[in-house]
């Protein structure tokens, strides 16, 4: 059930199939996760949003109808949850710190060692900007989502997703440039 693809595991999900549902959520879980708690700032409330958000998975399989990819499908549930969980708390400062202490599992120790003081300036410059365009860079660049995919998630055009990449580059390397880094990973 590995190989299967995620179209097929919601299928099955819909049908009340607790292995699909087990072997999406192996799939999904930790993409999810670090999308949400780039928007809440909390690995608690972030843990509960993913609970609700598979939750939410299961409850609404029969209604997915593959007009994007389940992936964006499941980010844009979160992304209104994330959303939702933030209004209820607007006064709530966010620690800054905690989105970028989250460890990268793909690198092993050697490689974290070496990308640890760039990554720390690169995150501060990430937090200098707005949220609109923290949460686009984040879609595009950590989730490796197309322009259509962010727009579904996010809920605008097309060319407002563009529009706010461009703004958000611009600014980004600005940030940078004032940090001292000229570029990304070298």
């Amino acid at each position: 059930m590995q190989s299967t693809s995620d179209e097929v595991l919601i299928g099955r999900i819909a049908n009340g199939d607790r292995l699909a549902m087990q072997v999406l959520y192996a799939r999904h879980h930790v993409r999810v996760f670090r999308f949400v708690i780039r928007l809440v700032r909390d690995e608690s409330a972030a843990e509960d949003l993913i609970s609700e958000v598979f939750l939410d998975v299961w409850r609404q399989a029969g209604r997915f109808e593959g007009r994007s990819s389940v992936s964006t499908w499941m980010l844009a549930i979160a992304r209104f949850k994330a959303l939702s969980a933030l209004r209820r708390r607007p006064d709530e400062e966010f620690d800054e710190d905690n989105a970028a202490t989250l460890p990268d599992q793909s690198d092993d120790p050697a490689t974290t060692l070496e990308k640890k003081d760039k990554s720390a300036l690169i995150q501060k410059c990430l937090a200098g900007l707005s949220a609109q365009h923290r949460e686009i860079l984040d879609l595009v660049y950590y989730h490796d989502k197309s322009v259509e995919e962010v727009a579904a998630v996010v809920g605008i055009p097309e060319n407002t997703v563009k529009t706010r990449m461009f703004y958000a580059r611009k600014k980004l390397a600005e940030l940078l440039r004032a940090a001292g880094i000229e570029r990304g990973w070298p």
